[in-house]
């Protein structure tokens, strides 16, 4: 026999229903096991700037090679690095 689930108020505002759901357990509202998975295609991965020191005449030969590719310089070091990574 499944549990009376109680039913999810309105909300006025975000943080209000921030403060509702940091005080109350979901799983009083809601049937987890009818959960399924979402997928988001469109979100992009988290990126952290960083800072890398490289000869001159290295980033020299990486800006022409993304140059004749028509790509920016530093897209080309990602890819280079992926599939770097990807080949062991």
């Amino acid at each position: 026999m499944s549990k009376r689930l109680k039913a999810i108020p309105q909300f006025a505002n975000e943080t209000e229903e921030r403060a509702f759901w940091e005080s109350h357990d979901s799983a009083d509202y809601l049937d987890w096991s009818q959960a399924q998975r979402a997928v988001l295609p469109n979100l992009k991965p988290t990126t952290k700037t960083i800072s890398l020191r490289l000869p001159q005449h290295l980033l020299d030969s990486i800006k022409a090679a993304a140059n004749a590719r028509d790509v920016p310089y530093q897209s080309l070091i990602k890819v280079w690095l992926q599939e770097k990574l990807h080949s062991h």
